[in-house]
């Protein structure tokens, strides 16, 4: 039935989250960029086009990406990107090419999920350093900094601080490759949604002076004390002026030392440094001068007097979040930017810079199509907002002009209008709704609450939303707009009016928002503290009071009464923390639905998929052929 479809690019064409880059040392036609969600991409004409290399592994988010600089045809890429969102890519370890990413060969650290920074020793090219994160959401025995002599045929851990404990960035000093630096830091994802991750005890600096064999934890002499969160390194080439990034609390900021490491000075302390050091606090120094810095955060910053001042290089529009700047050690103009929203050249030290506008690797939360014709596609891009296209052109092709803006966050849900193919329904980030009109290109605030939901934990809101909160209109009652927050909850006025139609589908317990809760949140307790969400929701397509709700608790509901009443038909064996990702309202028999559960947020990433044929009274696994460590999302019926 489906073989004679093919694919066709629509777009959006514009960069989704870059957070590795790299170049060919003296060449400036020749870069490469790993996106989060779109594989490894090369440009040999100095990012006028790109071109895919990595599309046929079977992992696609890069955390970390380096060129030997002896050999520039010898590519590393360490898949899982470190910057760890609540929805976030993992991969399968570390990649190698030896041909310019022609072909690519995993080489081993399969089990790592999420890799920091890989560094090549600069004379040759079988030398390679991982720094591994590790997993995001549990303890990993993985994590640490390992090594390979042999062009990733057999691998050494080096530095191993525990299963709790991963590796943040890693240095080396290109001219005195026995040198090394990496920053550890102990963090993780809690099954529920949260903004920032969860940081502990364990964040530190370390230094090796014999090429990794032995490492010392740097404290004292300047740095600062207590507990560090995420740790940003770089070295200078000559091993003996080195920066740092340390989250720290009040003593946050960039340390400087000009003696390899020995004694530091606190240098600045600027907060937009360290601002959401957990989503950013790299740091690059350029090769050729040691007193030249770059700190990417919500702009670019450079300091070109070791530290002391910064001025912003680049901000929007030319990027939203900054994550890594790599320079050409043969020439400190030559740059490579990765940005919230892709990756950017420049020539000339900064003036100038390459399009975003060339490099098709958005991150879509979610896609949609309404009923005209020719229809359109809806969809949210991560870090740049939802937008939408015809399927087809009177022009004879979809170019970034036909795309437009519409209402909604990053991770939103749209619904357009089944009564008018004007106006789009969609969501924000934790609760958000508007209505937006493609006549007007107004947004109206429709939320069922109007507060701001981003400094306080979901639990404290009056409704608990997750970052991507589920909006669809019913099949049979094309008035009718549900929204997923701790209940059902329901507007057949266009959002002006919303009613709950059901209790707490998550299993919180009674009193949650008024009783003040005794020690710290944990997996065992944060289901009865209300942390969960209603995270999917499937109203019958054959009966108009059929309705199906799983939460990201491990619950599944059923009303079969418009709301009045709801029946816990959760499948036998689903424990808590399994996420309903998606269920499907059979279109040919009332009694039958299937669910998508994931469970990679408690570090269980086997496939999860049942159907029930009779009210979800009784489920059946039906994972048969799908691979063991392959967590699902999604899924459709089709017959």
């Amino acid at each position: 039935m489906f073989s004679a479809l093919q694919w066709r690019l629509i777009g959006p064409f514009r960069g989704g989250r870059v957070v590795a880059v790299t170049g060919v040392p003296g060449d400036e036609t020749t870069f490469y960029f790993g996106s989060v969600g779109g594989g490894v991409w090369k440009t040999i004409d100095a990012g006028v086009t790109w071109t895919p290399i990595f599309d046929g592994q079977p992992a696609a988010s890069i955390g970390a990406l380096e060129a030997a600089p002896s050999d520039p045809k010898v590519l590393y890429a360490g898949t899982g990107e470190s910057d760890i969102r609540s929805d976030l890519s993992s991969g399968d370890g570390v990649y190698k090419s030896t041909d310019g990413g022609m072909t690519w060969k995993n080489i081993g650290l399969r089990d790592s999920k999420q890799i920091s920074r890989v560094v090549v020793d600069p004379t040759n090219a079988d030398v390679v350093c991982v720094g591994v994160l590790g997993h995001a959401y549990g303890p990993n025995d993985v994590r640490g900094v390992y090594k390979s002599t042999d062009g990733g045929s057999t691998w050494a851990r080096l530095l191993d601080k525990g299963p709790e404990i991963g590796v943040s960035d890693l240095a080396v000093a290109a001219g005195s490759p026995h040198i090394l630096f990496a920053g550890t830091w102990n963090v993780h994802r809690p099954p529920w949604s949260t903004y920032a991750p969860l940081q502990g005890p364990g964040g530190g600096l370390y230094r090796s002076t014999d090429s990794g064999a032995t490492w010392t934890q740097l404290t004292g002499h300047g740095l600062p004390g207590g507990d560090w969160g995420r740790v940003g390194v770089a070295v200078a080439p000559d091993g003996k002026r080195v920066y740092t990034l340390i989250e720290a609390g009040k003593n946050s900021g960039l340390y400087r030392s000009d003696d390899g490491g020995d004694t530091w000075v606190l240098v600045n302390s600027d907060s937009r440094l360290t601002s959401r050091a957990w989503y950013f606090n790299w740091i690059t120094v350029d090769p050729n001068h040691p007193d030249v810095i770059y700190v990417p955060n919500v702009a670019l910053y450079r300091s070109e007097d070791g530290g002391k001042r910064f001025s912003i290089l680049r901000g929007a529009p030319g990027g939203d979040d900054y994550h890594q700047l790599w320079v050409d050690p043969k020439d400190s103009t030559h740059l490579i930017l990765g940005t919230d929203q892709g990756a950017t050249i420049s020539l000339n030290y900064g003036k100038t810079w390459s399009s975003w506008y060339n490099q098709p690797t958005a991150q879509f939360y979610h896609v949609i199509t309404d009923n005209e014709f020719p229809y359109h596609v809806y969809g949210a891009q991560q870090d740049t907002g939802a937008a939408a296209v015809a399927s087809r052109t009177d022009h004879g092709q979809i170019t970034a002009r036909d795309w437009f803006m519409v209402g909604g966050g990053e991770s939103a849900w749209l619904a357009p209008d089944p009564n008018d193919p004007n106006i789009v329904f969609a969501t924000g980030v934790y609760g958000g709704v508007v209505r937006w009109d493609r006549r007007t290109s107004l947004s109206q605030d429709i939320a069922p609450w109007p507060m701001r939901n981003f400094a306080t934990e979901i639990n404290e809101r009056r409704y608990h939303a997750p970052w991507t909160p589920m909006l669809l209109f019913s099949p049979i009652e094309k008035n009718t707009l549900y929204l997923g927050t701790q209940y059902v909850m329901k507007t057949t006025d266009g959002g002006l009016h919303w009613e709950r139609i059901s209790p707490d589908l998550t299993g919180a317990a009674p009193n949650t928002a008024t009783e003040k809760p005794v020690g710290p949140t944990t997996v065992q307790n944060a289901k009865q503290r209300g942390f969960g969400v209603v995270f999917s929701i499937a109203p019958s397509p054959l009966k108009t009071n059929e309705i199906w709700a799983g939460s990201d608790t491990g619950l599944i509901n059923l009303t079969l009464d418009g709301g009045k009443t709801w029946q816990n038909v959760t499948p036998t064996g689903v424990a808590d923390w399994s996420r309903t990702a998606m269920i499907e309202a059979s279109r040919f028999d009332p009694a039958v639905a299937y669910a998508a559960i994931g469970r990679h947020r408690v570090d269980d990433y086997a496939p999860y998929i049942y159907r029930t044929r009779d009210y979800g009274k009784t489920w059946q696994p039906i994972t048969t052929g799908i691979g063991a460590q392959a967590s699902v999302n999604a899924c459709e019926f089709w017959n």
